[in-house]
């Protein structure tokens, strides 16, 4: 039997959380905006008010769907760079308010180090499906000392929605702001108006990487963290093609977005039944209250990696929580705080373009992939 090759056609990639295909619209807008945008907009000429035309454009486009104003709306390097800016700045102006900065134990990493780095971090534990101890993450917010908490709308690794709503009405009345981190959410579902500050990634619904988002309400008391700029958020500025096709690539999954969401929430509901009947295998998230495209399951006697290679070699592109790397060489934290098993993890994140016959293929696949793992480290007759 012949194996897939990453340049054969018939591969599946269902590895699309945080870095999905680029939708076809993104990239006839980032060529138009190359031949219309490539100046710097910041120049009075008139090739730079046209590329500050698009650019405006963009941030309108951007806080139509985000439901913010559009002098709200921020373009910067990166959705890590958008978590990094918001909560140094955030922390800074609230200084004198003290130096905790609450989060759930299960945010991104990059903005768990932000928060160590910009003041004394809280976290708040969360339970078995992932999802934050509201009545302790509020508590935590009601403390004094509270100078920002930080809580994600979803999380990208296990699909589970957080209680944005209940911490933020708690953080609005105790005059701490709340930076929600939507970027697994944005593009893909309906994000509440719950948020101070407020983070997505383009490159998550098939947007290019590059380039971030970054919302902060005008209510929001921010403090420069940097040498002296003209933007706080991307000093330097940002690329104009990029970021006008980011927003032309979030208009038009917005258009649909509530079909494909039934869709793949339909997809994932199958993985997940189909999942479940490999013998030791943990269905991990909320089963109902999560994202319609990621789904997660971890499998008892099986290495992560090898796993994730031994379905590359059949052609299925697919992530893992439990992937240690040269540098951290950890499992995910995320797993560890829901206090599920971290070893022989698999993620996937369904595309706008996976098809039903691609997840039937990948479904298919999966028992004997285990199997010859599970064979390949000595406990194939478990």
């Amino acid at each position: 039997m012949s194996h897939a090759t990453p340049s054969t056609p018939d591969r599946v990639h269902l590895d699309n959380g945080g870095r999905a295909p680029w939708h076809p619209l993104a990239r006839q807008a980032f060529e138009q905006a190359l031949a219309d945008g490539w100046a710097d907009p910041r120049r009075l000429h008139a090739e730079g008010r046209r590329a500050a035309r698009l650019l405006d454009g963009a941030r309108e486009a951007v806080a139509a769907v985000l439901g913010a104003r559009t002098q709200e709306v921020h373009f910067t390097p990166g959705h890590t760079a958008s978590l990094h800016a918001a909560v140094a700045s955030a922390a800074a102006a609230r200084r004198r308010a003290g130096s905790a900065i609450v989060t759930s134990a299960v945010e991104r990493s990059a903005l768990l180090h932000a928060a160590r780095a910009a003041g004394q971090q809280s976290s708040v534990p969360v339970n078995r499906l992932g999802r934050v101890d509201a009545d302790a993450m509020i508590a935590a917010v009601r403390a004094p000392g509270a100078a920002l908490a930080a809580l994600q709308h979803a999380n990208g690794e296990v699909g589970t929605v957080q209680p944005v709503e209940a911490v933020h009405d708690a953080a609005r009345a105790a005059g701490v702001p709340l930076l929600v981190d939507a970027g697994a959410s944005v593009g893909h579902v309906s994000v509440p108006q719950a948020w101070d500050l407020l983070a997505a990634d383009p490159a998550d619904w098939g947007g290019p990487a590059g380039v971030g988002v970054l919302a902060v309400r005008q209510r929001v008391r921010t403090a420069a963290t940097g040498p002296e700029d003209e933007d706080q958020w991307a000093p330097g500025g940002v690329s104009v093609p990029l970021a006008f096709a980011a927003a032309v690539a979030l208009q038009a999954v917005e258009a649909d977005r509530t079909a494909q969401e039934a869709r793949r929430r339909d997809l994932v509901e199958h993985v997940r039944a189909q999942v479940s009947r490999i013998p030791d295998v943990e269905v991990v998230g909320d089963p109902d209250g999560r994202l319609p495209h990621v789904a997660t399951f971890s499998f008892l006697y099986v290495d992560g990696e090898a796993l994730v290679t031994e379905l590359d070699r059949h052609g299925f592109a697919v992530g893992s929580g439990s992937a240690c790397t040269a540098s951290t060489l950890e499992p995910s934290h995320v797993l560890a705080a829901m206090g599920v098993l971290t070893h022989g993890n698999v993620r996937i994140a369904l595309d706008r373009g996976t098809t039903a016959d691609e997840v039937d293929r990948f479904c298919a696949v999966l028992p004997g992939a285990v199997a010859r793992v599970r064979e390949m480290l000595g406990v194939g007759g478990l």
